[in-house]
């Protein structure tokens, strides 16, 4: 019996409640207002990547280590191929602006997730570890890689951003917390893993927060007054296009390495997602100065639920065909 793979999912209507709560009260929740939005994020974004780092399995790491092939699949996907299809939409997609283009850039870039790579991937029947492995290094490479990506493309909307200043912020606002959380690890995990529901409310509702004072910047500074509701349409059949893409590039990679059924489905899975958990939180501590940086998050937040809906159809198929 077939399951309907789209429900209504409780996060994406919080995303959507809190851009139409920014488009209402954008005063709130500006630089300076009266919810001190600059200083609640700050401390959201450090306390989301100290939990991250104090429930990261570096064990994983160690234990997943001997496929090369399938590692180089699924970096090689996230931070060549990706970056490469972020690019062509940056420099060549006329007819949107420029910071959904460079959004769409700095999605590219972004590290693949944790939680939903790895289910799908043991849904599907695929090789659980070898995902937990290049979920793992995707997100600790992207703490680096990504801001690099994003400090060579800034200008493009008129955000004067070095290396130095982007490795700085990530350093402090990211990389310290998530340190300090591995540190703590040995002491925290047990409370954390029985706080599980606790701890993945507070990590949606923070990217809740960083959305809202995103488009809360945006908003006053009327950049999105500017846009039609032709862009968010466009921005949608791009993200679609983009995974067509990668999913074509991952199917050639798989067969030119030659992976087996269960390295193949790993594959997929961790080389055509992107975390929204990881992604906004640098996009904030990197373009925190830009009045862009909700149209800059946009194509994260719109591929991030194409790539569940169209994962989970593709899970599902796969699973089937096991039995």
């Amino acid at each position: 019996m077939s399951v309907w793979p789209f429900r209504i999912d409780g996060f994406l209507v919080a995303i959507v409640t809190a851009v139409f709560a920014a488009a209402l009260v954008p005063q709130l929740g500006t630089r300076g207002g009266p919810l001190h939005i600059e200083f609640l994020t700050a401390v959201a974004v450090a306390l989301v990547f100290f939990l991250h780092g104090a429930m990261l399995p570096l064990e994983s790491l160690r234990k997943g280590i001997r496929n090369i092939r399938l590692h180089l699949v699924c970096q090689g996907s996230t931070y060549l191929f990706f970056p490469a299809v972020g690019s062509v939409i940056a420099f060549f997609v006329k007819g949107i602006p420029s910071a959904i283009g460079l959004g769409f850039f700095f999605m590219s870039t972004v590290s693949s997730t944790i939680s939903s790579a790895v289910a799908m991937t043991a849904l599907a029947g695929g090789d659980v570890g070898g995902a937990l492995f290049n979920a793992t290094l995707s997100g600790m490479l992207g703490v680096v890689i990504t801001p690099i990506y994003a400090t060579a493309m800034a200008h493009t909307v008129g955000v004067s951003l070095s290396l130095a200043s982007a490795i700085k912020a990530v350093a402090i606002k990211i990389l310290l917390p998530l340190a300090i959380g591995q540190l703590s690890r040995p002491a925290l995990l047990r409370p954390l893993e029985n706080n599980r529901a606790l701890v993945h409310w507070f990590d949606r509702g923070s990217i809740v927060l960083i959305v809202y004072g995103a488009f809360c910047e945006s908003v006053s500074a009327g950049v999105w007054s500017q846009q039609s509701f032709g862009t968010v349409g466009a921005s949608i059949a791009l993200a679609i296009l983009v995974m067509l893409a990668i999913s074509l590039i991952l199917l050639t990679l798989i067969w030119a390495m030659k992976l087996d059924r269960e390295a193949a489905i790993t594959a997929y899975f961790c080389g055509s997602q992107k975390s929204l958990a990881n992604g906004l939180p640098t996009a904030y501590a990197i373009f925190a100065g830009s009045v862009s940086v909700g149209l800059i998050v946009m194509p994260l937040l719109i591929y991030h639920q194409i790539q569940l809906a169209i994962g989970a159809v593709i899970a599902r198929r796969l699973a089937q065909r096991k039995l």
